[in-house]
């Protein structure tokens, strides 16, 4: 690290469970923010401020007026830009010392294997089941950690997954795919604004412990937040040895 690196991320530096070394891998690390809504604009502006050396930020949507009162990567004169450039410019005005690539599409099939290829951690911040279960295959497929986040009305839900792990599930070991699952939208249903912010910002949290290898991450856990009564309850969710995605799978060395 140079200087300038040195006084930014002193804070960092100071703790005991971090220091030099751990910072250095975050600047060596690159994370694959997927989705720049309500969960990926906390998610990635702390991913970015903290110093992970290379963001992945994919979404194929474009800002909107509703989506301001949540998604704060965004401002009102971007409304109609795509949100993964708007995220982009955001993040480089907050560290201009990192760099940002922008994805301006949906990650499916061959992009989506790449993009997590590329990645040392994968943070699932977007809001339907068909892209969550595509990313969690991947991430299996191709040995890379998952930290998953949820958000709706009042209520949010984080877990984190490492298929590297041999007691780690995978979120098709908590949500099976064919399951009667109601999926339900922000656009219909409504969110609370600041439930984004505590949800995506609990995972940064755990990709920087994933991706600078400190601390304890969440695996295994499925931590729920009841943000009405400011109420979180943890479960443990255990490695289903009948999973259609990763019981068969060999586990990549760590």
């Amino acid at each position: 690290m140079n200087d300038e690196q040195l006084l930014r991320y002193s804070r960092h530096i100071l703790l005991d469970e971090m220091g030099v070394d751990v910072q250095e891998r975050l600047l060596g690390a690159t994370a694959l923010v997927v989705g720049a809504g309500g969960l990926g604009s906390p998610a990635g502006l702390y991913l970015a401020a903290a110093g992970i050396g290379r963001i992945l930020l994919a979404d194929d949507d474009a800002v909107d007026l509703t989506n301001l009162q949540r998604q704060i990567l965004h401002r009102q004169d971007r409304v109609g830009q795509p949100k993964a450039e708007s995220g982009r410019r955001s993040m480089l005005e907050i560290n201009p010392g990192i760099e940002v690539e922008a994805i301006v599409r949906r990650l499916d099939g061959e992009a989506l294997a790449a993009a997590v290829a590329r990645a040392d951690v994968v943070l699932d911040c977007c809001d339907n089941f068909a892209t969550r279960q595509a990313v969690n295959r991947a991430c299996v497929t191709l040995g890379r950690p998952l930290v998953s986040g949820a958000a709706i009305r009042f209520d949010g839900q984080v877990a984190v997954f490492d298929s590297r792990r041999e007691d780690s599930p995978c979120y098709h070991c908590l949500f099976p795919e064919g399951q009667d699952v109601e999926e339900v939208r922000c656009a219909t249903m409504g969110v609370f604004a600041p439930l984004t912010g505590i949800v995506g910002t609990v995972q940064a949290a755990e990709a920087l412990k994933l991706a600078g290898g400190f601390g304890t991450p969440a695996v295994g856990r499925l931590m729920m937040l009841d943000a009405r009564a400011m109420h979180w309850h943890d479960v443990k969710v255990p490695r289903d040895p009948e999973c259609a995605v990763c019981a068969s799978r060999p586990r990549p060395p760590r």
